[in-house]
């Protein structure tokens, strides 16, 4: 039983005792090299902030609002970034839709999505005709979108709304 305490003794000890340093050796060396690598490809991510126009009581003037949407591509990818109609049955780029929110309240408010704080170039999905173009930094790169409700006859009071898809192509 005693050589039995003395052998867990010692491997208690030797459990707790400092490690052994690595030996030095002397007889010369040999290398090998190895490739780190990582292909990108070219991609883009697109994230956009809401557009309130607020609270008024009728619309006989134009209310302009204006929010950002941010787009993130690869260094030199080109891309086009354009605007849905908005999920507003009946709404085209052209004209579009929100809709109140009340059951029952079937009445739409007009507004439009422009590239410019002019409100001359209509914000689009089509490439080459009404998106913005631009080419990647591989930074978030902020896009203005102006929005504009024009005077038009109110419809019942309600809070209107419509959701609109943006989209990058690349």
């Amino acid at each position: 039983m005693k050589r039995w305490q003395q052998l867990c003794s010692a491997l208690i000890l030797a459990g707790t005792a400092s490690a052994v340093p690595a030996a030095i050796y002397s007889n010369g060396t040999a290398t090998a090299t190895f490739t780190v690598s990582l292909t990108l490809q070219a991609n883009c991510t697109i994230t956009a902030n809401p557009l309130a126009f607020g609270s008024t009581g009728v619309l006989t003037a134009a209310i302009n609002q204006q929010t950002t949407v941010a787009v993130t591509c690869t260094n030199t990818t080109p891309y086009n970034v354009g605007m849905d109609a908005g999920g507003v049955a009946g709404s085209t780029v052209g004209t579009r839709l929100m809709s109140g929110i009340t059951v029952g309240n079937t009445g739409t408010v007009n507004f439009q999505l422009y590239q410019d704080s002019g409100h001359s170039t209509v914000w689009g999905n089509t490439q080459g005709t009404d998106t913005a173009s631009g080419t990647g930094t591989g930074s978030a790169q902020s896009i203005n979108v102006y929005g504009q409700v024009p005077s038009q006859p109110t419809p019942r009071a309600d809070s209107y709304q419509s959701t609109v898809t943006a989209t990058v192509y690349f």
